[in-house]
C-alpha cells in the first residue's frame, strides 16, 4: 500500500481553498494518519474552454469529468469537487463519502456601478445560469443579461474593467476567497432559489476503496448530507441538462427536511414552484416526490431530457 494519499482538484483559488480544508479536516481528524497527502491539480473542459457556454462544450460535468477520470485511473485517491458542478447521476465505480457543512447557499449581485438590482435600467448583468437569468428578469425587467465566464477572480475584473455592469454569483465562494466587499445584494431564498448542492464541498472516492471511504467518513456532515441527497434526488428526478433553468434547496427543521424547488418551462415564458415536507430519514424520496410532482405541474411545458 501507498505511503501517500493524492487528493485531485481544478487549480482555482476556490477550488484549492475547498480542497486545502479538505485537508485541514484530514489531517485534524486523522492523528492517526500515517500517510503523506498531496494535492493534485487538474485542468478540466469547463476551464479550458472558459469562454463558450457551458451548453456548447458538452454540458454537465464539466469541471468535474478530468477528476473523476484520474480518480477511476487511480492517479488520485480523493476528489473535491463543488457539489453543485457534479452530475445528479454518479459516475459508475465512484461515490460522494463527505460532504462538508454547507456554506450559505445564497447568490448575490457583484457591482461596482449599483447597489441594488433595482436601480439596473437597460445595464448589463454577467451569467452563466440559464436560471439566474431567469430569476433576475422576473425581478427586474428591465436588465440584459449575458454569458459570463472563468473563475471569481476573472468575473470580477470583468465587472471592473466596465465589461458588465454587474454579475451574478454565489456568496460562499465570495466568503471564502474574501471578496465580500464586491456584494451589493444578497437575494433571499424566496426571491432566488439557488441550484441544488450550491455551498456544499463534496469529497468523493471509488466506491471500493474501503480505507479512504472509512477517512472520509470522519469528515463528513450528516445534516448537509441529508439535504444533498435531497437535492440531487429531485435534479435526477427531473431528468433535466444544463440548459434546464431550477433551483432547488432543502432545509432541516429538528426531524424534518423542507425541500423548496422551482422549475421554469423549457421557453422559460412560465415558472412551477413547489414545497415538499418528508422525513429527515428519507432524503432521496423526498425529492423524488418533489420531482414528481413539479414534472405533474409543469406538463408538456418542461420535456425530460434524460
Amino acid at each position: 500500500m501507498s505511503n501517500k494519499i493524492i487528493l485531485g482538484s481544478r487549480g482555482s483559488k476556490l477550488s484549492l481553498a475547498y480542497a486545502n480544508k479538505v485537508l485541514n479536516l484530514l489531517s485534524g481528524i486523522r492523528t492517526d494518519l500515517n500517510k503523506e497527502v498531496i494535492l493534485k491539480t487538474i485542468k478540466t473542459s469547463g476551464d479550458l474552454y472558459d469562454k463558450k457556454k457551458i451548453s456548447e462544450i458538452g454540458g454537465k460535468n464539466l469541471f468535474c469529468k478530468e477528476i473523476e477520470d484520474k480518480l477511476i485511473s487511480k492517479e488520485i485517491d480523493i476528489a473535491v469537487h463543488s457539489l453543485k458542478d457534479l452530475d445528479s447521476i454518479e459516475t459508475e465505480g465512484l461515490v460522494i463519502k463527505a460532504y462538508l457543512k454547507r456554506n450559505d447557499p445564497r447568490d448575490t449581485l457583484v457591482s461596482t456601478k449599483f447597489k441594488k438590482l433595482s436601480e439596473f435600467n437597460g445595464q448589463k448583468i454577467g451569467s452563466s445560469s440559464r436560471r439566474r437569468e431567469l430569476q433576475l428578469k422576473q425581478l427586474n425587467r428591465n436588465i440584459k443579461v449575458e454569458n459570463i465566464r472563468g473563475n471569481v477572480d476573472t468575473r470580477i475584473k470583468k465587472i471592473e474593467n466596465g465589461e458588465f455592469d454587474g454579475a451574478v454569483l454565489a456568496l460562499a465562494g465570495l466568503k471564502v476567497l474574501n471578496l465580500e466587499k464586491y456584494i451589493k445584494e444578497i437575494f433571499s431564498l424566496k426571491d432566488f432559489l439557488p441550484t441544488a448542492g450550491q455551498g456544499i464541498i463534496a469529497v468523493q472516492c471509488r466506491a471500493q476503496d474501503e480505507y479512504i471511504k472509512k477517512i472520509l467518513k470522519e469528515i463528513n456532515h450528516k445534516d448537509t448530507e441529508t439535504c444533498a441527497l435531497a437535492e440531487r434526488s429531485f435534479l435526477k428526478t427531473l431528468g433535466g441538462d444544463c440548459d434546464t433553468a431550477v433551483g432547488c434547496t432543502a432545509i432541516l427543521n429538528k426531524k424534518d427536511i423542507e425541500l423548496k424547488a422551482q422549475l421554469f418551462s423549457d421557453d422559460g415564458t412560465k415558472v412551477y414552484n413547489i414545497t415538499k415536507i418528508g422525513k429527515e430519514n428519507e432524503p432521496e424520496l423526498l425529492g423524488k416526490i418533489a420531482g414528481e410532482e413539479i414534472l405533474k405541474q409543469s406538463g408538456k411545458n418542461f420535456i425530460k431530457k434524460r
